[in-house]
């Protein structure tokens, strides 16, 4: 079994900010942050639903302020870096980095220990 500390934080720090890897599902049925994922080459991202559909850049709109709302920064702290037609997508913070590491690893936190694990094996 993998511990869930074996997730290396989707997102890095800068002395602007920090800039985080995301994977983003539109027409998700709510606005929310679903904790860390491991993609299949190995990198983790933060998982990201909104409800906007990924059309004429809604969803990367709804992207952008639910970040800003859920860390506590002005939307215009919050830039798309890369990704802006793809589900995977680069998005930068400006902000102090430490701070808004801390308040990122709580929100991941939070949502993994809402997702239950099926039993396995048991």
């Amino acid at each position: 079994m993998v511990a869930k500390e074996a997730f290396k934080e989707p997102w890095r720090y800068s002395v602007a900010g920090i800039s985080i890897a995301l994977r983003v599902t539109p027409r998700g049925g709510r606005d929310d942050i679903d904790g860390i994922e491991q993609l299949a080459d190995g990198r983790s991202v933060l998982k990201v639903r909104v409800r906007a559909i990924a059309d004429g850049g809604e969803a990367n709109k709804a992207v952008l302020v639910l970040l800003a709302k859920s860390l506590g920064v002005p939307k215009a702290s919050v830039k798309l870096l890369s990704g802006a037609t793809s589900r995977l997508k680069q998005i930068a913070v400006d902000g102090d980095p430490a701070r808004l590491g801390e308040a990122l690893r709580k929100l991941a936190q939070a949502r993994s220990a809402d997702a239950k694990p099926t039993d396995q094996g048991n």
